[in-house]
């Protein structure tokens, strides 16, 4: 069986926002095309970042998929940990801010920035 590599951003039990890797079964479909179970969306966004775009960190409101169409994105983390993702790329993103905590910029989330000279644009699936 085939699987799928999804990239996941997550919050550890420590409050850090962390990546890690996870596999996602392909058992569906034929072996010209194989498929993962359906997965659930509530929805999808598509957002243009500029040539210069920079975000503090913060923490995703909502866990979702961000697929990059063009452009580069870079996630850094606060450990000094970045990744950057390039058109054809994904992330899981689910660094939500743990239960209870008031969002700490020295301790929680991470930043984005658009990476190279184009226009960063991405696709938000929610699910």
């Amino acid at each position: 069986m085939t699987v799928f590599s999804k990239v996941i951003l997550y919050t550890d039990s420590d409050g850090r926002a962390k990546f890690r890797e996870e596999a996602v079964a392909l058992p569906e479909g034929s072996p010209q095309s194989m498929l993962s179970a359906l997965l659930p969306a509530d929805g999808l966004q598509l957002r243009h970042s500029p040539v210069g775009f920079r975000s503090q960190f913060h923490c995703t409101g909502t866990a979702q998929w961000v697929f990059i169409l063009a452009g580069a994105m870079e996630i850094g983390l606060q450990d000094g940990v970045s990744r950057v993702f390039k058109p054809g790329e994904h992330f899981y993103s689910a660094d939500l801010l743990p239960a209870g905590a008031v969002f700490d910029p020295a301790i929680h989330g991470h930043w984005s920035r658009q990476v190279g000279d184009q226009p960063l644009v991405t696709l938000f699936v929610r699910g």
